[in-house]
């Protein structure tokens, strides 16, 4: 039996000619990270080319994809080439009638040793290209050989689809193709069992119609046709979904052991006064997902809840009730969130919303109030440790607070519901830091609800977070006002003069405004949360870009290097300077000013002691000031969709129309182009959230792109594939349902095991 976890080397062999004594497959392979067989087998191809038509050389049409069986009638000693690094041979084939040259080229002469060697004079070859004529010569560009016997049908070999892999210059297609063939000859020659084994339980691979594991592989690497590939997918489709949602099955199905404190509101508590005193009636979904949660809450297991919702849907209000539910039950809540200003802003409106609720025990308080106490990196000595004083002895009954929250010396007396704002942006080991403070006290697992500003669409939230229940606020409270989106042209000075005075004339009937940039200061090399730089096709040229080398004016390739995103500091002083603006109070907002600063320039922008913030996306959530009516981002294009909408949402809050300004240099028909053109038409967050997710790689959305690990979703992807990964959760679930620990499913447990691992399982744990 073949081990798939060998090293390379032992399972394909050197390959040549009797000549190339350097050619060592497993080298090159090495330099795509494929060290074992198992690294090759799942190193899928990234798309497939139709082969063409079998057509004879003297009916061939130059540009046409085509197919030819003919016979190598001589192979040219490789050479090499004259004007750059590399390699090339010539084969000559004939049909029979007429010849045709097709050229490859390789990184070094080494490379020719499997290609020479399994294509000899006199061998017959299936040729697939594209047909070119070079001085009345045909010639066969990018070829690709299979080898033919006697008696093969050459019509049915034709109509295979050609895998093209991810390969390098080093390590061409070619390569790949010939040493996953040959692994794969091996393991049919071993037997079935040979290292891909069977792990899907028998009824559910009965069930969804699938091939066993190797004959899956085969269809993927060596597809006879179109429905034979399509087949090979569906079966590795459907185990990358099984696989997620097992392991996510099996993380609920471990909560569900767990025990809480079950957490009764009080008829005559503060959550019953804090309702009778809301200023404005709940909407239907604040209402719906606020029984959801209370009816979690009294239940004596953990609730693991993610809670997401469009901007301005009234998500905080909703953490708020089930925060103080915990509070009438004799507990406490702590409210994660990501940055301090952020944090500051919770406990402004927390303990705005509550009014005397917020001072219980002191002078004036209503007696069936609480404490609400914040704790951050930067506090003061005193103020710290009366926090922290107020937080252990469960005098507060809400702590808000950054990631000093999960700090050693921080204890609390009965935490009893733990809010994670922004959860994407925290860990699981962040996440289980503070539900641990509460299991210290010996009173169960603390319940937690995740909450997200940015929406997301079902399938997604399916995918990444199935062991959690997820409530959408899909429902807008009254009085949110409409915000209008335009895109400004950043290289039309009147439109640019527009702005500037628009802004002065929201100024002078007493509003206020937001200008975002991507970059604190003009020297900064790194962008600003969020922000990220131009594609490609999106790269605006400087005024004058000379030179081929990288620096001023140029990158590595002779490309004019993409002009940098304005600064804060930079666009601060043209507000200032500007006539429209000049008159105005302005002062800028970033991650660089001390906490007191930053808290000083909020404070007096949200007391309408200012009527201009310059900032970075620091203002991105939880900032909220309803007199805002304007917001200006410069350089829009630099970020994503998603954050865009989120920044807009920053305005029309107070029942104020708002205007949203996003200024871009970059075309209308690339893709940033179309992503701003898509957030000037909708405002409906889950529609820009799947556009944003269209946009980029299905790896992407387990952070495997930036591990540089395998992506778990090769072939599935999270929006097409919507109706395999239900059907995958509810197999899933119900077989953990029987089987917690897969006690009778090793090999599955292995596979789980085996691929949940790194990123992968480190995102999955952001809830």
């Amino acid at each position: 039996m073949l081990d798939l976890d060998a090293p390379l080397s032992s399972l394909v062999p050197r390959a040549g000619d009797g000549t190339s004594k350097n050619a060592n497959p497993s080298k090159w392979l090495s330099d795509l990270g494929l060290e074992t067989g198992r690294d090759l087998l799942w190193h899928l191809p990234r798309k497939y080319q139709d082969r063409g038509d079998l057509t004879p050389i003297r009916e061939l049409v130059v540009g046409e994809d085509v197919s030819i069986v003919a016979q190598v009638q001589d192979v040219g000693k490789p050479q090499p080439l004259q004007r750059k690094t590399g390699w090339r041979t010539v084969v000559t084939l004939s049909d029979g009638r007429d010849r045709i040259t097709a050229t490859f080229f390789m990184a070094t002469q080494h490379q020719f040793g499997p290609l020479l060697g399994k294509y000899p004079v006199g061998s017959l070859v299936l040729a697939t290209g594209r047909a070119g004529k070079f001085r009345e010569t045909w010639q066969l560009d990018k070829p690709v050989f299979e080898p033919l016997e006697e008696g093969d049908d050459a019509g049915a070999r034709a109509e295979a689809p050609v895998p093209l892999y991810p390969a390098t210059r080093s390590c061409p297609n070619f390569v790949v193709r010939a040493s996953v063939a040959t692994l794969l000859d091996a393991l049919a020659a071993a037997g079935p069992a040979a290292g891909v084994e069977e792990f899907l339980p028998d009824d559910v691979a009965a069930a969804e119609g699938l091939l066993p594991p190797l004959a899956a592989l085969e269809a993927v690497h060596r597809p006879r046709d179109r429905a034979h590939l399509a087949r090979g997918q569906d079966r590795l489709r459907f185990e990358e979904a099984f696989v997620l949602q097992t392991a996510l099955a099996l993380r609920r199905a471990s909560t569900a052991t767990q025990t809480a404190v079950a957490r009764v509101p009080s008829p005559d508590g503060i959550a019953a006064a804090f309702d009778e005193r809301l200023p404005f009636p709940l909407t239907g979904a604040q209402r719906r997902v606020g029984e959801e949660i209370a009816a979690e809450l009294a239940r004596p297991h953990p609730m693991q809840r993610l809670l997401q919702g469009d901007v301005g849907s009234g998500k905080t209000l909703v953490a708020l009730r089930a925060m103080l539910t915990v509070v009438d039950g004799g507990g406490q809540a702590a409210l994660l969130a990501p940055t301090e200003v952020l944090a500051a802003q919770h406990l402004r409106s927390i303990t705005g919303a509550l009014g005397d609720l917020a001072a219980g025990g002191f002078l004036g308080g209503d007696p069936r109030g609480t404490r609400v106490v914040l704790l951050t990196g930067s506090m003061g000595a005193a103020a710290r440790r009366e926090s922290l004083l107020a937080a252990a002895s469960g005098e507060a009954g809400i702590v808000v607070g950054t990631h000093a929250l999960l700090q050693e010396g921080v204890q609390f007396a009965d935490l009893g519901l733990v809010v994670v704002d922004e959860q994407h942006r925290f860990g699981v080991e962040q996440r289980d830091v503070l539900r641990r403070k509460g299991t210290e006290t010996g009173r169960g697992v603390p319940h937690l609800l995740a909450m997200t500003a940015t929406p997301i669409p079902r399938t997604v939230a399916m995918t990444l977070f199935g062991d959690l229940e997820t409530s959408v606020l899909d429902e807008l409270p009254p009085g949110r006002a409409d915000v209008q989106t335009v895109v400004v042209p950043q290289d039309k000075p009147a439109w640019i003069d527009r702005t500037w005075q628009r802004i002065a004339e929201e100024a002078a009937l007493g509003r206020q405004a937001y200008v975002v940039c991507a970059r604190i200061d003009a020297d900064d090399d790194d962008l600003a949360d969020g922000a990220e730089e131009p594609d490609d096709e999106e790269a605006q040229p400087p005024a004058k870009a000379k030179g081929k080398g990288k620096g001023k004016g140029g990158t590595a390739g002779g490309r004019p290097a993409p002009r940098p995103p304005a600064a804060v500091s930079q666009v601060v002083e043209v507000v200032r300077a500007h006539p429209a603006t000049a008159a105005l109070r302005t002062e800028v907002l970033h991650g660089r000013l001390v906490p007191a600063e930053k808290e000083d320039v909020m404070g007096r922008f949200a007391a309408g002691e200012l009527d201009v913030v310059v900032a970075t996306t620091v203002v991105e959530v939880g900032v909220d000031v309803p007199n805002a009516s304007v917001m200006v981002v410069v350089d829009a294009d630099r970020f994503g969709i998603s954050q865009l909408h989120q920044l807009r949402g920053r305005i029309g809050r107070g029942g104020l129309p708002g205007t949203c300004l996003l200024l871009s240099d970059t075309s209308p028909d690339s893709r940033a182009g179309r992503r701003l053109k898509a957030l000037a038409r909708t405002r409906d967050g889950f529609e820009l959230a799947r556009l944003d997710l269209a946009e980029r790689r299905e790896g992407d959305v387990l952070g495997a792109a930036q591990s540089g690990e395998r992506s778990s979703l090769q072939l599935l992807g999270v929006l097409q594939h919507a109706d395999v990964i239900e059907r995958a959760r509810s197999r899933a679930r119900t077989l953990v349902e029987v089987d917690p620990d897969l006690a009778r499913h090793p090999g599955l447990a292995a596979a789980v095991a085996s691929r949940v691992t790194g990123d992968t399982a480190a995102f999955l744990g952001r809830t």
